[in-house]
């Protein structure tokens, strides 16, 4: 058996109860999960495997995260959110992934292709409400969508915007979704069919009800975790805890400096202990200065500079000196002690999705079901009866 030094846990079972809860909420409204960013860090793959029947489509942002599902063997159907490129088109149709489409150029790129090669594509048409980054803006939607839905080899399968303050500012947000179901209704009453609508992204699905249409995209909420800290009226939990473990423990004397810059230096003598990880691991730069690890169900500082590959913490304070090997918490609890990915974020600066996401490929993802390791995902591709967390 190997032991990791630095690991991520991620709840299989939580996850499942998580997609339960935002189910019943939303009903009867449809759920496409968001797996974009190898599903926020968690692992597209191992979470698109777990999802069961609970969500109707996986979202991603780029064709190759669509081809990368594919080729795993995850057969739910897959939209491809953000922009595509005409030399994509072909992978498109092999991949028989939806397609997010914001110009009538793009879809007549689509009709093109499919006149060519026999192909008819599912298509989701993005408005552009408020966001101003992609889509049909909305004063041309009504007529744009008409004229795509009437092009050859063209299947008119959704219409969707996109919320930026959906977690902060619930007026702009309800303007968002009433023009979007303007629009929606004018398309209908001039026959224009359009199956699928959606705008809910996970602080809408939690506090905008007039947002759910008959789809919703969750993503950050799906894993647990809320767009803002407060917690978000439905019960669910995290699924991901980082953790690694002390690998060295050393006594320094006072007015000793401890990493790159010399920075910091201890006003006393001290135990320092030596974590595996630093921010070539994702673990942010930035916490450097006022971050802690939790060690024995107690909260203990960083200290000194985060450097690529260790991260210095002093564990003078505790009640008995670790050894090597023992616990450490980066994210998540340990006894009635936690650490949130909020709080790793406000510390460096940033936003739990940028930090859960940064945590990188050289992290273990041990996927847990039943309380024991379902499966295990590494730059080595060590099987699940090799390793013990």
């Amino acid at each position: 058996m190997k032991s990791l030094p630095t690991w991520v846990e991620i709840d299989l079972d939580q996850f499942a109860r998580n997609l339960d809860c935002i189910r019943a909420h939303v009903a009867p409204a449809d759920v496409l999960l968001t797996v974009k960013a190898d599903a926020y860090g968690h692992g597209a793959v191992q979470v698109a495997q777990a999802v069961g029947d609970r969500v109707c489509m996986l979202g991603v942002a780029t064709v190759d995260e669509a081809r990368e599902l594919r080729e795993a063997g995850v057969t739910t159907r897959i939209l491809v959110l953000s922009p595509v490129l005409d030399t994509e088109i072909p992978a498109v149709a092999a991949g028989r992934f939806a397609v997010t489409v914001s110009s009538r150029t793009f879809a007549e790129q689509l009709s093109t292709y499919g006149s060519k090669n026999a192909w008819t594509f599912d298509i989701h048409v993005e408005v552009d409400t408020g966001m101003g980054r992609t889509g049909i803006p909305m004063e041309h939607a009504r007529e744009e969508i008409k004229r795509i839905a009437q092009l050859d080899f063209i299947h008119l399968e959704g219409v969707y915007t996109h919320f930026p303050v959906s977690d902060s500012d619930h007026e702009f947000t309800r303007r968002q979704a009433a023009a979007l179901r303007s629009i929606v209704a004018d398309l209908e009453a001039d026959g224009v069919s359009v199956p699928l609508v959606h705008s809910a992204n996970s602080a809408a699905i939690a506090g905008i009800p007039e947002s759910i249409f008959t789809m919703v995209r969750p993503g950050l909420i799906a894993y647990g975790l809320h767009p803002t800290i407060e917690p978000p009226p439905i019960d669910v939990k995290p699924i991901l805890s980082w953790k690694s473990r002390i690998a060295r423990v050393r006594r320094v004397p006072a007015e000793h400096t401890i990493s790159y810059g010399r920075e910091f230096t201890t006003q006393r003598d001290s135990w320092i202990g030596v974590v595996p990880v630093g921010y070539g691991h994702g673990y942010p730069f930035r916490l450097s200065r006022g971050a802690d690890m939790i060690v024995a169900g107690t909260r203990v500082p960083v200290v000194g500079r985060v450097t690529m590959d260790m991260t210095m913490i002093d564990l003078t304070d505790l009640k008995h000196v670790p050894h090597p090997g023992e616990p450490v918490v980066l994210a998540g609890e340990q006894g009635d002690t936690v650490i949130s990915f909020h709080e790793l974020a406000r510390r460096s600066g940033s936003i739990c999705y940028e930090t859960l996401c940064g945590i990188s490929k050289r992290v273990p993802r041990t996927y847990f079901r039943g309380g024991r390791v379902a499966t295990y995902k590494s730059l080595l591709g060590i099987l699940p009866n090799q390793i013990t967390v």
